[in-house]
């Protein structure tokens, strides 16, 4: 029997080519050398041929024409064959980790383009609620540069959502913006000034939830008649109250209440302020209370007589002209008259007062789903006052069935609220904190490392953010990343001009 040639010896002798990085090119070209040798004497033992080849016709010269390399495996011309093969997604990561994300579902207000899926992003706030883990809550952050199209994001949200039944509040409109798009939606409009015939009660009550006895209900109306006066008189006295002044306002709300409902009227704030240049009226209705309330309660009556006589008279201090209708899709309170001076005060006064008389439709649970548009709201950092009901609203978000959006330019806005470890800062990242969707459109270069802090982001979403174009943007929802186009149809792109002076 002829005996079986041996084809181990080949694979043997392999280990020279292995040499280490160090070794200079004349000891890898003699390693290559010996490499050939030992191929050849394998083949020539294997074939019972003892001839030498020489090891310089053993290993030809890599050389291909100009066109490439001939053969099927040069995958020229579409030749490439291979087998076909099927694997999950989770495998393919390993091998290709370019993946785009999913996505957040078909469900909800079609917001434009998932730039990277390539598909189409769809966002609601209270469809995601429940399903999306990390989730916690519907509010959302909006920041970006003048003119990237933040503005028309925020709008085109609210017209969309309104197609699905839910309905709108702008409790601040400095700008007058939202005034067309309430009008095109069939919604109403309050437009407060100097001058201007409309007029808000923020003392109005609100009407009795189902559920509620009379009882409880005219304990929270006190309670929130009595947050409102103190919200205001701490925004104009630029400081927390006393005791004693906390004490002066209780005495004064509850004797102004009492003589309203006696004749059968609304409470306004021109009786709180009377009430309270009265001493002799306070000491009275104070009783047993320690001390005079008339002498501690002056600077009181100064601060909100600003309402009443000074620069914001003619507006909150008589009886509303309009009647807050919750069933109207949209309503927006037009502050644009109040917008004009460096000094935001008027504004946030202005709007403490228009908030507590939204709040009537806000607390009503059976109300639906609302949207809460905060635009602007960068200069409304600075008051404690404010941000304190803010925080309230946020925190209730999801008890009442409303998401706040709250528009702003830099992510450092939220830093002028106070200095680190004063109230007002912690107040202003308790709400970013309470934000589970987080929308930045393109920052300026220095404004990326602020955004970055803040938001935690990752260097390439930092590097994002400093070169988006006009309206695409960075959507951080519960910890999930999308670069999002938005995309505006014509009509909608007529009725959000804001440029339209500038051509």
């Amino acid at each position: 029997m002829k005996p079986r040639p041996v084809r181990h010896a080949r694979r043997a002798n392999v280990s020279p080519l292995y040499t280490p990085r160090s070794t200079d090119r004349a000891a890898k070209r003699a390693a290559r050398r010996q490499l050939a040798a030992a191929q050849a004497k394998a083949r020539t033992a294997a074939s019972g041929q003892h001839d030498v080849v020489p090891a310089e016709e053993e290993i030809p010269l890599p050389l291909y024409p100009a066109s490439g390399r001939p053969g099927p495996a040069s995958a020229r011309a579409s030749r490439l064959k291979l087998p076909a093969h099927r694997m999950t997604t989770a495998v393919a990561v390993g091998a290709y980790p370019f993946l785009a994300e999913g996505g957040l579902g078909a469900e909800g207000t079609y917001i434009g383009r998932d730039v990277h899926a390539e598909a189409s992003f769809c966002f609601d706030p209270f469809a995601l609620y429940g399903r999306v883990e990390g989730f916690t809550n519907p509010n959302v952050l909006l920041a970006g540069v003048i003119g990237m199209g933040k503005s028309a994001l925020a709008k085109s949200v609210a017209l969309r959502s309104v197609a699905f039944g839910y309905r709108i509040y702008v409790p601040c409109d400095p700008k007058g913006e939202w005034t067309p798009v309430a009008t095109a939606l069939g919604g109403t409009t309050i437009a407060l000034g100097p001058g201007l015939p409309g007029k808000l009660n923020p003392l109005d009550a609100a009407p009795r939830p189902l559920g509620v006895t009379e009882a409880d209900w005219i304990g929270e109306v006190r309670k929130r008649r009595l947050m409102l006066l103190g919200s205001l008189a701490r925004t104009v006295l630029g400081r927390d109250l006393l005791p004693m002044e906390h004490t002066a306002l209780d005495v004064a709300l509850d004797t102004v209440v009492a003589g309203a409902t006696a004749t059968g009227r609304t409470p306004l704030l021109g009786d709180i302020v009377a009430t309270l240049n009265n001493s002799a009226i306070l000491d009275s209705a104070g009783g047993a209370v320690a001390g005079r309330l008339g002498d501690s309660a002056r600077d009181l009556a100064h601060a909100l007589r600003r309402l009443v006589h000074g620069d914001l008279a003619g507006m909150f201090d008589a009886p509303s002209t309009v009647r807050f209708d919750p069933s109207a899709p949209v309503i927006s309170i037009d502050l644009s008259r109040l917008g004009g001076s460096g000094d935001d005060t008027a504004l946030v006064l202005a709007m403490t007062c228009a908030s507590a008389w939204m709040e009537s439709a806000l607390a009503d649970p059976h109300g639906g789903r609302r949207w809460v548009v905060y635009d602007e709201a960068w200069r409304l950092m600075r008051h404690a006052g404010l941000l304190e009901r803010m925080q309230g609203q946020w925190k209730l978000s999801r008890g009442l069935g409303i998401a706040n959006l709250m528009v702003i330019h830099r992510l450092s806005d939220l830093l002028t609220a106070g200095d680190a470890g004063s109230r007002g800062r912690a107040l202003a990242e308790g709400l970013l904190a309470d934000c589970s969707t987080r929308i930045v459109y393109r920052q300026e270069a220095d404004q990326v490392a602020a955004a970055a802090g803040l938001l935690g982001l990752t260097s390439v979403e930092s590097t994002a953010i400093a070169n988006l174009n006009r309206g695409r943007g960075l959507w951080k929802v519960a910890g999930r990343s999308f670069i999002v186009q938005h995309l505006l149809h014509p009509h909608e792109a007529r009725l959000f001009d804001t440029d339209a002076r500038m051509h």
